[in-house]
């Protein structure tokens, strides 16, 4: 069919719209990712405001990887984004796969009792009295225990196994397959999508964990990458010893601005080299629970 006149015109209004958008959201990324990578004399010299340095450098990311503030901050977090996650979703694909079964006593009482949790959210008092109790506070579990599953991605979670032929778990028992060994071997790798889909949310939320941090978190080494970026941004602290930014690397002539921006790409990073791997399966998981047949 030949496009009107008019489908044509809108067409290429569309484009334009979508394009200023485009350049409107990449540009401060663009923006982050150049200033961290400006030499520092260059940066001092042009005032701040650079679209191409003319002399790129690593001045920034080499002192930042010198401090121990920093490395032991991004350590927490990627023990965080790992042990986190794959606790998570070990969690959340049993308690799901249990309630997928019908023969699991209590399923009703179990299902409305997790709906419960998404109409009435406890507040901060709750959970930090019981992390307490726990004995947890100043701990680096305190930021994975209160948060390792969530209702709502097990109510997905449960649509997915709900899909998965009931049969398949029946051949297995009779080749003497027990619960668990069939929730490992069968259910579990035909469930990709669905993992790799909440795997990258539970990834996310644990790498940006910040208000837990804030509540159950006093001693400054075990504070995860987030609440370090938070301070260099806001308070220009970069280390436990309470020395600002600008006294740490006066001698070394490294601009502050380079060194937080050098900091936010470091923490943007991770998510987004882990996305193009988990996207084939992600497509998919997205979907979970939208069409049933």
């Amino acid at each position: 069919m030949k496009e009107s006149a008019g489908a044509r015109i809108f067409t290429v209004c569309n484009y334009l719209v979508l394009g200023v958008i485009g350049l409107i959201t990449l540009f401060p990324l663009y923006y982050v990712f150049v200033v961290s990578f400006t030499d520092p004399h260059e940066y001092s010299e042009r005032n701040g405001f650079i679209l191409f340095p003319a002399e790129w450098s690593l001045a920034a990311y080499r002192y930042l990887f010198s401090t121990s503030a920093f490395l032991n901050a991004a350590g927490v977090s990627a023990f965080l984004a790992t042990a986190g996650t794959a606790l998570s979703l070990i969690v959340t694909s049993a308690i799901a796969f249990g309630l997928s079964r019908k023969r699991l006593r209590g399923r009703q009482f179990i299902l409305v009792a997790i709906v419960l949790t998404l109409l009435f959210n406890p507040g901060f008092i709750p959970p930090y009295l019981v992390v307490r109790e726990l004995g947890l506070i100043n701990s680096v579990w305190s930021l994975i225990v209160p948060v390792l599953t969530s209702g709502w991605y097990v109510i997905l979670m449960k649509s997915f196994f709900d899909n998965i032929p009931v049969e398949l778990e029946e051949a297995a028992m009779i080749d003497g397959s027990t619960d668990i060994g069939t929730f490992f071997r069968i259910v579990l790798p035909l469930s990709a999508p669905a993992l790799a889909a909440f795997g990258l949310f539970y990834a996310v939320g644990y790498w940006n964990t910040f208000f837990n941090a804030v509540l159950y978190i006093n001693d400054y080494a075990k504070v995860p990458l987030q609440i370090v970026l938070r301070n260099m941004l806001v308070d220009s602290s970069t280390s436990t010893g309470g020395a600002t930014a600008v006294e740490m690397v006066a001698d070394q002539q490294i601009p502050t601005q380079t060194i937080k921006m050098a900091a936010v790409v470091i923490s943007t990073l991770p998510i987004l080299c882990v996305y193009p791997f988990l996207q084939k399966h992600f497509t998919k998981g997205v979907m979970l629970g939208s069409v049933k047949g």
